[in-house]
């Protein structure tokens, strides 16, 4: 899950409350026990893989933990035989571990009877090399640790050199923002060419800081947070793509210990060593696999995104590639209603660009046919939540402020999958919370004007006293160090630990379990695939065929 598109999150409580039940489809509900959240009552395996799954109950009974399980471990395997350009295990858009994993999707689609095709699309791909370094050579030597002293900015570059304050640094700190270091030429007075700059974070951009310091000669630029409440930690800043020297962001603590040590005119020495690949025309692929039965003019999308960021990516989201791989398969006999279209987007986590350009280039027609999507997006988060998406209701997972504004038009249809969602966590004893779609692929269908609900389970921090209340577990980290509040493991650079021990395999049994559940009403559903007029109601955007990737997480000033 792409946190709101690479902007910064917020941390206030709010809670959605559910809605009222799904007004009926073709079937009658059929909800299951709670022995269904386990994998007590599944179906034999050898029954689920010659029978016809044609009501939702016999496609929850074949969701297994085992075959779940299974193409985590893959996927996984997929990682470690496909090491980045940093030299650990990855399944990064652009890189080989991504498309090994497109493949694999696509083999286990066509082995199942699905027609595939994987979609081409190309974006601006960066990458760092090895392990970015920051070392202190003189007077104190020392490493700094990457993740947790500094990040480093997107620009490749080497330099050793002494440090330099610039003018307009604020220490200590006020109480709200107010450090104007670097954002004036006149900053860098006096600077001696060659020098690595030192500058505090502040008023104005990171770009503008940057250029000044590279037209006074600077070999680097070492930005340290500025100190108020909120900005004291290692944070990763955006620049603008124009930078010619490599850029360090480091906290607070870091950048007042070395400026304690430029007194008396002169600065400590330091080395900067930053590596990457920098590939303004990357391939990246969607996979796409339609069912060979079903009306083609009623389409039903089942997604989730493949690539990952910062390596494995098993909680984000191989969870949610398995569980619809596992569906997909479950349903191979069953010939639906209406047309089914799972589809495994690429370069989610680099702001949806592979949902982007999948909905945005296809012809109105073509999008017409679209008329429900489901999205499933971190599905087993050790310390959970039970998310279900919802265009009116719902809120942003990592801010709890309200969603995105979605056409009025898609809110009613979306909450018949959303309401069989809640129905069938009810019948296993779990509570819910409702999220919006932001951050998931769910949000470019939603934008089109396509009804879209889903299910997500938490990622990174901070799970609410709130939550704690309905779901149980622990406030701070979904994942990663739990109970921890240091972000987990999912969107922290440099950690690498979103692998297979990132994930409960029970949440990822109950919870694929549910968004079966889902897809079993809508892919036979009448009233919302009826509802608007044929060839309509679908807002067509502009295409624009080069996608641009950017560093999750990362703030701008």
């Amino acid at each position: 899950m792409s946190p709101r598109h690479g902007r910064l999150r917020g941390r206030r409580l709010a809670l959605a409350i559910a809605a009222a039940v799904a007004t009926a489809t073709g079937f009658l509900p059929m909800l299951a026990s709670s022995a269904d959240a386990g994998t007590a009552s599944d179906a034999n395996p050898t029954a689920c893989a010659q029978r016809v799954n044609d009501t939702p109950q016999k496609l929850v009974d074949c969701v297994t933990r085992a075959d779940l399980w299974a193409h985590m471990v893959r996927f996984q395997q997929i990682a470690d035989a496909n090491p980045g350009a940093d030299g650990h295990p990855s399944r990064n858009s652009g890189e080989p571990g991504y498309k090994a994993s497109a493949d694999y999707v696509a083999d286990v689609m066509r082995a199942a009877g699905y027609d595939v095709t994987l979609q081409e699309y190309k974006f601006h791909y960066f990458s760092f090399v090895g392990t970015p370094v920051m070392n202190e050579v003189s007077p104190i030597p020392k490493s700094f640790v990457l993740g947790t002293d500094f990040n480093p900015g997107p620009v490749a570059g080497t330099a050793t050199a002494r440090l330099q304050p610039a003018g307009g640094i604020v220490v200590p700190a006020t109480p709200t923002p107010s450090s104007a270091s670097g954002c004036q030429a006149s900053d860098f007075a006096g600077f001696v060419p060659g020098n690595i700059a030192l500058i505090q974070r502040g008023t104005c951009t990171f770009s503008q800081k940057v250029a000044n310091a590279q037209a006074a000669g600077a070999t680097a630029a070492v930005i340290f947070n500025e100190g108020n409440p909120g900005r004291t930690g290692v944070f990763a800043g955006s620049l603008s793509g124009g930078e010619r020297i490599p850029v360090i962001f480091t906290s607070y603590a870091v950048g007042s210990q070395l400026l304690s040590q430029t007194t008396g005119g002169t600065g400590p020495i330091l080395t900067i060593d930053v590596k990457a690949i920098d590939d303004p025309n990357r391939s990246d692929w969607n996979v796409i696999a339609d069912s060979r039965g079903g009306d083609p003019n009623n389409i039903l999308v089942v997604d989730a995104h493949l690539d990952a960021i910062y390596g494995a990516g098993m909680l984000d989201n191989a969870s949610g590639s398995a569980a619809i791989l596992d569906i997909a398969q479950q349903l191979k006999n069953t010939n639906t209603r209406n047309k089914l279209r799972f589809i495994w987007f690429g370069g989610e986590e680099l702001g949806l660009l592979g949902s982007d350009y999948y909905v945005n280039t296809l012809s109105a027609d073509e999008l017409a046919k679209i008329k429900y999507d489901l999205d499933a997006d971190v599905l087993a988060t050790p310390n959970y939540v039970a998310g279900v998406l919802d265009p009116k209701d719902g809120v942003d997972l990592f801010s709890r402020n309200p969603g995105t504004p979605m056409p009025p038009s898609i809110w009613a249809p979306s909450a018949i999958a959303r309401d069989y969602g809640i129905d069938y966590l009810n019948s296993i004893g779990k509570n819910h919370i409702l999220f919006s779609a932001d951050g998931t692929d769910a949000f470019m269908f939603q934008l089109a004007g396509i009804p879209a609900s889903g299910v997500l389970t938490g990622q990174d921090c901070c799970k609410l006293a709130s939550d704690v209340a309905l779901f149980g577990g622990y406030t701070g980290n979904f994942e990663g160090t739990v109970p921890g509040d240091d972000g987990g493991c999912v969107d922290n650079p440099f950690r690498w630990c979103d692998n297979l021990s990132n994930n409960d395999p029970e949440v990822l049994t109950w919870m694929s379990k549910t968004f079966a559940y889902m897809v079993g009403h809508m892919a036979y559903d009448r009233q919302a695939f009826t509802s608007s007029p044929a060839n309509g109601g679908h807002a067509k955007k502009l295409s624009h065929p080069t996608r641009v990737g950017t560093l999750k997480g990362a703030v701008a000033s």
